[in-house]
């Protein structure tokens, strides 16, 4: 155990990733040594950042805090924190449940830990933050929370209603990252497409994208987690002008038959999604879209499962998941339906999908052999450099595996030439 030192464990998304990092910069400055999800934990302290969202999701954080109450029962560390969406959740059950935790904190609150342990809390921080990415990318978080209701999300229980972060302050944040290195920058938020609504009353996002893309330094800009009803569509056209946006869009449509996409509450018809995804690829040629799908959702009939397949197949999405539904307690579904598909219908509905996509990612990629494209290194392994092109997004989308002919820079942006593709990562060679 390492006196004056904290462990962050982060669980879940990249939104709770800039909350942890946030929380990192103001532990150091507090005076402690900070490590990040170490291989072996060894601070007085640890702070965990959880995830609630679905079934998989809370069992992987509740087994962590589980894990590291064993470990303070057994005076491996001193002091035990937890905090995000499972403890914004559920923090009157964990409470009870595990009183080995010093203290739970909920998805907004986390700011309060730094008083509780004695130290006062510096607003001169900010949005400054602690990178936990390589140093050549962050993701930017530009709202909290959500306006939809859609039938099986547990979100804005957790996140609350959407609130929009200052153009001025996010485009400021842009800049310091860059000072820092930063070429990259993931934009997230639970609804991309709704930024701007509450704060300005009327959608901003393309005016945000052209902001930040104006700053001198900023090499590529992706997009995460777009809602397709009324979604901005002079998003497009700045997709398409500026050269520092990649040609990528993050759009969960999460089904397509009229029937599901009624009962999930998502305020869009069959039609309208054919129609924006055929609108979307004609005004951006070359775009990547990456989607989500939900299956066994209460209600879902072996036709509407049928015709999702073939939109699946027409569509030909670059990149795609797919999630079995979760029976979330204060949601829509969970008052109203009934949770009527067996949990084996669901995961057989989401293997047959998944499949379908992974012979899709092969033809793709084996489009791309002999193409040339610009990708950028993240890190170096032990027989190749791995990049990313600009349609692929950390930890989520493919990587392309660069032989080691010619020594490369991590962070830099080369030209490689594909010689060999998988379903899900690509082989090049350096241009010289």
């Amino acid at each position: 155990m390492r006196k004056n030192r904290i462990d962050v464990v982060t669980l879940g998304c990249s939104k709770n990733l800039v909350d942890s990092e946030m929380l990192m910069k103001r532990l150091l400055a507090s005076g402690y040594t900070v490590q990040h999800d170490p291989e072996q934990s060894e601070g007085e302290i640890v702070v965990i950042n959880t995830c609630g969202f679905i079934d998989d999701a809370k069992e992987e954080s509740i087994n962590t805090i589980l894990e590291f109450a064993e470990a303070k029962k057994n005076r491996k560390l001193n002091k035990l924190f937890v905090m995000g969406c499972l403890s914004e959740r559920y923090m009157s059950e964990l409470q009870a449940e595990i009183p080995e935790v010093d203290k739970f904190y909920g998805k907004f609150n986390w700011k309060a830990l730094i008083s509780d342990l004695g130290k006062s809390y510096s607003q001169e921080t900010g949005y400054e933050r602690i990178l936990t990415t390589p140093k050549h990318y962050a993701y930017l978080k530009i709202s909290e929370g959500c306006n939809r209701a859609c039938s099986y999300c547990s979100i804005p229980i957790m996140t609350g209603k959407h609130i929009s972060r200052p153009m001025e302050e996010i485009v400021d944040e842009v800049r310091q990252l860059v000072k820092q290195g930063v070429k990259e920058f993931q934009v997230i938020a639970q609804d991309l497409s709704y930024y701007g609504l509450d704060r300005y009353k009327e959608m901003k996002l393309p005016e945000l994208v052209e902001r930040i893309s104006d700053v001198e330094g900023v090499e590529w800009i992706r997009l995460h987690y777009a809602y397709p009803a009324k979604f901005p569509k002079d998003l497009l056209r700045v997709i398409r002008e500026r050269d520092n946006v990649c040609n990528y869009l993050d759009i969960a449509l999460q089904h397509i038959s009229d029937s599901m996409l009624t009962k999930m509450r998502r305020n869009i018809t069959s039609r309208e999604t054919y129609d924006l995804i055929e609108y979307i690829r004609a005004e951006v040629p070359g775009i990547h879209l990456r989607t989500t799908f939900l299956v066994g959702h209460p209600g879902e009939t072996d036709e509407d499962f049928e015709e999702l397949i073939r939109f699946a197949k027409e569509m030909r999405f670059e990149r795609m998941g797919a999630f079995p539904y979760s029976n979330e307690e204060g949601t829509f579904a969970y008052e109203n339906y009934t949770d009527d598909i067996p949990e084996n219908v669901k995961q057989e509905r989401m293997d047959a999908l998944m499949a379908i996509q992974e012979r899709i990612a092969m033809e793709n990629n084996e489009s791309k052999i002999g193409q040339v494209y610009k990708v950028i290194i993240d890190k170096e392994d032990v027989d190749y450099y791995v990049g990313r092109t600009e349609f692929d997004s950390p930890e989520v989308d493919p990587e392309v595996l660069i032989n080691k002919k010619k020594v490369l820079k991590i962070g830099e942006f080369y030209n490689v030439k594909i010689n060999l593709a998988e379903p899900f990562d690509l082989y090049a060679d350096v241009i010289e």
